[in-house]
């Protein structure tokens, strides 16, 4: 079937000398998977590696066989071209890390445009925006509302929040727990917003080992999850 639709790119993965394979997230179909033979070594191509880069928002015309194996494509053209977020240092880091985070959590090959529509948004605000040090901390937690896991941290309120059954709890347990200021900053975050996230004040070091237990509170939601390579480059790089 052809189909045409906006997407998202996730991955881009070289296949033997002058192919890719590559994941999106489209918007009439979900999760997608398209094999480029050739356009390693094709010049005049309609499609160009740089249209393939992490979160690089797309419309594309493609078949879709819909039997699980991957699919072609045939048109490609960019849709919002970012202005920073593949040349600023940062935001690169941060985009190749949350591309990595989403190709191992999205799995639904089906439409979902609400998700479809927060990934758009996100991306063109953080291209637009500078203060961005919470930023991937805000857009994982928003995230597990389209994944099916959003913690609950409806009252009453307790000392100890539970990563493994994700809400509170009165005491500590053998699960991975956050609490104090930790707990603090990880209820504010789900309650504001992304023009007002820089407003919580979160050390670098502080920053680090709350995403760290946001990537372990994925890990333990999602089956078959892998902790991202890329986040001790986005360590190193935020530090």
């Amino acid at each position: 079937m052809r189909v045409t639709t906006r997407a998202i790119v996730l991955s881009s993965i070289k296949y033997g000398d002058t192919s890719l394979i590559v994941k999106m997230f489209t918007e009439t179909d979900g999760l997608r998977t398209y094999l480029l033979k050739g356009v390693l070594n094709s010049k005049k191509g309609k499609l160009k590696i740089a249209y393939f880069q992490p979160l690089t928002q797309l419309e594309i015309v493609a078949v879709h066989r819909n039997k699980g194996s991957m699919e072609r494509l045939q048109e490609v053209r960019v849709t919002y071209p970012y202005e920073t977020l593949h040349t600023d240092v940062i935001k690169n880091s941060l985009a190749f890390f949350l591309a990595e985070m989403m190709s191992n959590s999205i799995q639904e090959e089906e439409q979902n445009q609400a998700l479809f529509h927060f990934l758009e948004a996100a991306f063109q605000w953080v291209d637009h925006n500078r203060q961005i040090a919470n930023f991937h901390l805000y857009f994982l937690l928003e995230l597990t509302k389209y994944l099916g896991f959003y913690p609950d941290v409806s009252p009453p309120r307790s000392a100890y929040f539970d990563l493994q059954d994700g809400q509170y709890c009165a005491r500590p347990s053998l699960n991975p727990m956050i609490s104090d200021m930790e707990l603090s900053w990880f209820e504010a975050l789900l309650g504001t917003n992304f023009d007002a996230m820089h407003t919580i004040k979160i050390g670098k070091k502080e920053r680090q080992t709350l995403l760290q237990k946001i990537v372990l509170y994925f890990e333990l939601h999602l089956h078959g999850f892998r902790k991202p390579r890329s986040l001790e480059v986005l360590n190193e790089v935020f530090n």
